[in-house]
Formats: structure tokens, sequence, C-alpha cells
């Protein structure tokens, strides 16, 4: 009788467990469909109103022509051609001026003599926009891929360090008071508090650089270039192709979503200890 009993403890724990799992993948599922009623209402609207002729093909084509265009692109191989250039370029521009505003933030963040020298002038740079440092570019360094790659990372470069900065600064001076309790010298202050309490600023920073990255990369490949998705939105356009126009903003959408979660789920495994406000259910 004890055995049954035991059976039929370890039977409904069992289970348990694959309820709760099956009610977590339930949740995310609805969530994600919640997510997708808008934009999939907003398409059908479009198509209809497009079908019915009440907006030109040249000024706003419907979505069924706009996929058209993109799947002869893509299957021309073109698409992948100058997506593959413009990732490059992106990559390489963003690494350079997140890693540069990375180790100028922490400088400037322990120290108040290089806040002092280089914080104002940076401060003014960043306000300065892209399109007008761009002929000073092409001036300095042409029109070949260095140009290109250094205006995208002067775009990641900002976001990067003012968060940094900012990361370092907002570190709770309580914190200190405990380390001060459990004897830490100055290295264990840096690698146990203060980078740690800092993590959020600078993985947002780094988010938000690669957005920026991206406005830059659009910025970089019209200035003179002749391959890469800001190229073929500027072809497009100069041949008044709308469909294909659509067609490069969608990808640079879409790409840009998919760097932008993948930040957000590093996010999500380095910050667990993290506990903040999800919001509402109105």
């Amino acid at each position: 009788m004890q055995n049954v009993r035991l059976k039929e403890y370890a039977a409904a724990s069992s289970a348990t467990p694959r309820k709760g799992l099956f009610s977590l993948r339930k949740g995310k599922w609805k969530s994600s469909a919640k997510g997708i009623i808008l934009p999939v209402l907003t398409l059908v609207v479009w198509e209809i109103v497009g079908t019915a002729g009440q907006i030109s093909p040249t000024v706003l084509p419907t979505p069924h022509v706009i996929a058209q265009e993109f799947y002869h692109l893509a299957r021309s191989g073109e698409l992948f051609f100058h997506l593959r250039v413009s990732l490059w370029r992106s990559f390489l521009g963003f690494l350079l001026g997140s890693s540069v505003g990375l180790a100028i933030g922490l400088w400037s963040g322990f120290s108040r003599l290089a806040e002092k020298q280089l914080d104002p002038s940076i401060q003014m740079l960043r306000t300065v926009p892209h399109l007008a440092i761009t002929p000073l570019f092409i001036l300095w360094f042409g029109f070949g891929e260095w140009s290109k790659i250094l205006l995208i990372a002067l775009g990641a470069f900002f976001p990067v360090y003012v968060n940094t900065f900012l990361g370092i600064r907002s570190v709770d001076s309580q914190l200190f008071e405990v380390a001060k309790v459990l004897e830490y010298n100055r290295r264990s202050q840096i690698t146990k508090l203060i980078l740690p309490a800092s993590l959020p600023n600078i993985l947002l920073g780094i988010r938000l650089s690669l957005g920026a990255a991206w406005l830059g990369l659009v910025v970089a490949e019209m200035m003179g270039s002749s391959e890469g998705v800001g190229f073929l939105i500027m072809d497009a356009r100069y041949f008044s192709i709308t469909s294909l126009v659509f067609v490069g903003i969608l990808i640079f959408a879409i790409v840009g979503k998919l760097t932008d979660s993948l930040v957000k789920l590093l996010e999500k495994r380095l910050l667990r200890w993290r506990d903040s406000y999800l919001g509402e259910h109105l």
C-alpha cells in the first residue's frame, strides 16, 4: 500500500513540472501572437487599399509586390551580395566605435581628470549630425572603405561612451561602504562592484550603438558606394523603383531587430540577478 502511494506521488510530482513548462510555453506563444496582430492587420489593410487602386503603386506599392521584388532579388543572389557587404561594414564600424567608446567611457568614469579633459569635447561632437561630417570624411579619407567604416564607427562610439560613463557614475555610494567592510582593494572594487553594477547601462549602450551603426551605414553607403543595401536603396530611388526601396528598408528593419534581440538575450543571461519592473497587464 505504501509503495502504491509512493508511485502516485512520484507520478504527480513528475507531471507538475511538465504542466508548468507547457503553461510557460503557452504564455510565450500568446505574448508573441499579441505582438503580431498589429503588423498583420496593417499589411491586410495596406493590401486591400492598394489593390483597390486608392494609392498609386509608384508612391506605395502593395505588400505582395514588395514580396515579389524581395523574392526575385534573393533568387538572383544580388540581395545576399549587398547584405553581406553591408553586414561586414557595419560589424567593423560597430566593433571599432563601441570598443573605443567603452575604453574612453571607462577612463572618464573612473577618472575625474579624464572627465574634465575629454567629456566636454565629446558631448559637443555628439550633437553634430552625420550628414554634416560626411563631406569632411570624403575629403580626408576619400570614397574607399575606410571612410565608410570610420563614419559608422563614429555613430557607434557615442552611445557606448555615454552609457558606460553614466553607468559607472550611477553606482550607489552605499555599496562602497559595504566594500570597505569586506576589505576590498581597488581592483576588487572595480571587478566585483563597479563593473557589475554598471553592466545594465553598458549593455544598453551596446544596443543603442548597434542601431546607430545601422543609421551610419545608410549614410556611409550613400556617399559614392557601388555596393551594399544603402546603395541598393539609392539606385532604386534614382530609377523610381519604389518596391525595391521598400525591400532595402525591410532588410534594415529585419537585421536591426535580429541584432537587437541578440543583445536583449545577452542582457537576460548576464543580468539574471537584477529584479526589475516588468510592467502591468492592463
